[in-house]
């Protein structure tokens, strides 16, 4: 928890109770068995970047950069990410695209430097809009996968050249069709855009996140394999959790970035009868001053929209004794 921009843990708190933590009381999540492997997820990360709050060319609302001769804050943030991850081990990485600011190869070496020096085999990584935007052509694999005790890990490349909001192809589709009907353990299928909302877009081919057609076609997926367990993106810089219709026990996720406010990734705990995301934010200090700083972007109103609900952020993905789609 966060007191006045200071982070503060607890270790030991019994699972799935109602506790007190200094006048605050929350609700624990439930420990579903043992833990069988343990994921990490970040998003957004933008090496190169040098001015947050920034839309377009518009002058509407102030913007934030490092000062004069400072480190820039991408490296302050990723650095951040890359030590409270390490601490807490996990046997897989997932950077879901967005990797650099404006596409540059050398963007893109150096998050290699910083994220593979430190996972090495166990990261698996993706484009996002900020590398296909600009033509460059790197972590472009369609599909990649990955198994674990307890899990099964899909990673969809999302992004379409020339183009800021995303797509899946038949191809992806039936591979991921395939996937979960070969599936002897649940599937967690990440990518970097999210679905399209019906409940809250319009239809439209100018919709942010993957075309209403390609977010159909998902959830016929899904609804057909229920081994697929959910669905986590990034792209919108934000915590919030979708549910698509016929599919109310499934999480369409994403989580909120590493670059600025509130500093974001995520874990997900495997149990043997339950999976769980729970949001950290960066703790070390540096990156505690830079986010607490960027809490005024957009006129003080960013705070609201990153952060979500409690329930866009820590949630049960899936427990076996529910059922999939309780």
């Amino acid at each position: 928890m966060w007191f006045g921009g200071r982070a503060r843990r607890w270790s030991d708190l019994p699972a799935g109770h109602l506790v007190d933590l200094d006048g605050y009381e929350v609700h624990t999540l439930p420990r579903p068995g043992e833990l069988l492997a343990r994921i990490a997820t970040v998003n957004d990360v933008h090496f190169g970047e040098r001015e947050a709050g920034r839309i377009g060319d518009s002058d509407e609302f102030a913007t934030f950069s490092a000062p004069a001769g400072a480190e820039p804050y991408p490296e302050v943030m990723n650095r951040g990410a890359v030590h409270d991850i390490s601490e807490w081990s996990p046997d897989l990485v997932v950077a879901k695209g967005d990797l650099t600011a404006d596409g540059t190869l050398e963007q893109y070496h150096r998050f290699l430097q910083v994220w593979s020096g430190a996972f090495g085999d166990r990261l698996l990584h993706v484009r996002g809009n900020h590398e296909s935007y600009h033509g460059l052509h790197v972590a472009d694999e369609p599909t990649q996968e990955r198994v674990l005790p307890g899990v099964h890990v899909a990673l969809l490349d999302t992004s379409r050249d020339g183009h800021p909001n995303g797509d899946l192809t038949a191809g992806q589709l039936d591979w991921l069709d395939e996937l979960g009907a070969r599936a002897d353990r649940p599937v967690l299928v990440f990518g970097h855009h999210p679905v399209w909302n019906h409940a809250e877009e319009v239809r439209s081919d100018h919709t942010f996140g993957l075309l209403p057609d390609a977010t159909e076609a998902l959830h016929d997926v899904f609804l057909r394999r229920r081994h697929l367990r959910g669905y986590f993106a990034g792209h919108t810089h934000r915590n919030k959790v979708v549910r698509l219709p016929d599919l109310p026990g499934v999480p369409f996720a994403e989580v909120a970035c590493v670059k600025d406010y509130p500093g974001s990734w995520a874990e997900y705990r495997v149990f043997e009868g339950g999976i769980l995301q729970v949001h950290r934010r960066i703790a070390t200090p540096e990156a505690v001053e830079w986010t607490e700083r960027t809490r005024g972007m957009f006129a003080g109103a960013y705070p609201s929209y990153a952060r979500g609900r409690m329930a866009d952020r820590c949630f049960m993905v899936w427990q076996e004794e529910s059922g999939l789609h309780a």
